[in-house]
């Protein structure tokens, strides 16, 4: 399973980018990607949808929470892939809760070596490292309202 979950969380990357970048619909860009992901076990399809609608629905917690650390680079100014790397780790460790700090963030570092810049990794070890420091504190902002949909 943690091969599979690299691939969702690399799908899931890929379905943030179009859709921060061109404004697609979440739910057309999700069905494509998993169109062409045809071995991909459910659980792994259900894992990158919930990364997906999370990272969109908590992202101006996430982008608020990525500026506390690095004020130097507004979060709209950030590059699309780095931003969308930070917000999918913060909502895997922080508001899903399903993943350990460490994993979320080592994947993080993976998924930027990937497909971000030379610097990407640097950058976002650094801003991921920076929130870790205050994990309890993250995760209690982050905690669901009544005003959001499960």
């Amino acid at each position: 399973m943690k091969r599979e979950r690299r691939r969702a969380r690399s799908l899931a990357l890929q379905v943030l980018y179009e859709v921060d970048s061109v404004d697609h619909a979440p739910e057309e860009v999700i069905a494509f990607h998993l169109g062409k992901e045809e071995s991909l076990g459910e659980e792994a399809r259900s894992f990158m949808q919930r990364l997906v609608f999370g990272a969109i629905e908590y992202a101006p917690e996430l982008d608020r929470l990525v500026a506390t650390c690095a004020p130097e680079w507004p979060v709209e100014e950030l590059a699309v892939l780095d931003r969308n790397i930070l917000r999918l780790a913060l909502w895997e460790f922080a508001a899903a809760g399903e993943t350990p700090l460490k994993v979320a963030i080592n994947e993080a570092v993976e998924l930027a070596k990937r497909f971000g810049s030379d610097s990407s990794a640097r950058f976002v070890n650094g801003v991921l490292g920076t929130l870790a420091e205050h994990e309890e504190e993250i995760r209690r902002q982050l905690q669901p309202s009544s005003s959001r949909k499960e």
